[in-house]
């Protein structure tokens, strides 16, 4: 997929079918979308496009409520590639874009720029200044610009959903500790990525050593709790892991800030400094205080066998 700037400017003429919007999380519904764009650009035989925001637009127009991201925007671009997109064009989303109305956005952007003939939207589509772009003003503005808007459905595509899917009650999911709802929504494990860190050295002495991953502050995470999950390393090997997130309140009674622990099962190696991807594939508890470095010890090994019942290693 070629990744562009969006600017201001005039088409070359090439015809494409686009859509539009922040896609973060790239879950099922946003799939939905882009295949229905993948589908309808080669019915047309044209190109297939996607304009999507750098940053989330909430971090200029009320950063003080703005959502954690479920996807930072290296593995979102690789997300909706692998969706099978031709182009993404990157809007820096700022004061100036806020302005556009949905008008110049339709006008100036996805018509004059990208030579849109066709535009694949949810039912819940909204841009330009004040929202003002929804579904209703794209099927009367369009026409008149010759593009024709298509609407993917996703409750009749997807109807095994209990509730809408969409980033936000995905973030709820995870902040309730629901990976595996959390999961059901985006198509995949949620994952995170970072670099192994040295800790404290405490998960070596008690016999279970971890690989340490500071918390990206800007990102999603689930509860605090004891995780099954998969750990992937840099050279692609994926090892079975069971997760430990929190302040761990056996040794540090007033941490500020969670942790993420990763106790590769059956692996002895050197991490630190490593890439790597950490997958949360199901809740096995709720983060504890014990009352012994022996009592958590019989059930750290309690939580080891739960991972291992749950991912089948």
């Amino acid at each position: 997929m070629e990744i562009r700037h969006l600017r201001e400017g005039h088409s070359d003429g090439t015809a494409v079918v686009a859509t539009l919007g922040t896609f973060d999380g790239v879950h099922v519904g946003h799939q939905a979308v882009l295949g229905r764009t993948v589908m309808e650009a080669r019915r047309r035989a044209v190109s297939s496009a996607v304009v999507t925001f750098a940053g989330h637009p909430a971090e200029v127009l009320r950063p003080e409520s703005a959502p954690l991201l479920l996807t930072d925007l290296d593995q979102r671009l690789d997300l909706i590639a692998a969706c099978g997109l031709d182009t993404a064009y990157l809007v820096d989303f700022d004061e100036e874009v806020a302005g556009w109305s949905a008008e110049k956005f339709m006008e100036d952007a996805l018509v004059g720029q990208l030579g849109a003939v066709a535009l694949v939207v949810g039912p819940d589509a909204h841009f330009g200044n004040r929202r003002e772009g929804n579904l209703e003003y794209l099927r009367t503005a369009g026409p008149g610009l010759g593009l024709e808007v298509v609407l993917v459905d996703e409750a009749r595509e997807m109807p095994f959903t209990l509730e809408p899917i969409s980033s936000t009650a995905i973030r709820r999911a995870l902040r309730g500790g629901d990976v595996a709802q959390a999961a059901r929504m985006l198509g995949r494990l949620y994952a995170v990525s970072g670099e192994v860190i040295m800790g404290d050295q405490r998960g070596r002495t008690l016999g279970f050593p971890t690989a340490n991953i500071p918390l990206s502050q800007n990102r999603a995470w689930p509860s605090d709790g004891v995780y099954a999950g998969w750990f992937e390393r840099a050279d692609g090997s994926s090892h079975p892991c069971a997760l430990n997130l929190g302040r761990r309140p056996t040794f540090h009674l007033h941490a500020e800030v969670s942790l993420l622990e990763a106790h590769l099962i059956d692996f002895d190696g050197d991490l630190y400094g490593e890439s790597c991807t950490v997958y949360f594939a199901e809740l096995l508890r709720s983060e504890r205080r014990f009352d012994s470095a022996e009592s958590l010890v019989i059930q750290l090994k309690d939580d080891i066998a739960g991972a291992r019942r749950v991912l089948c290693c």
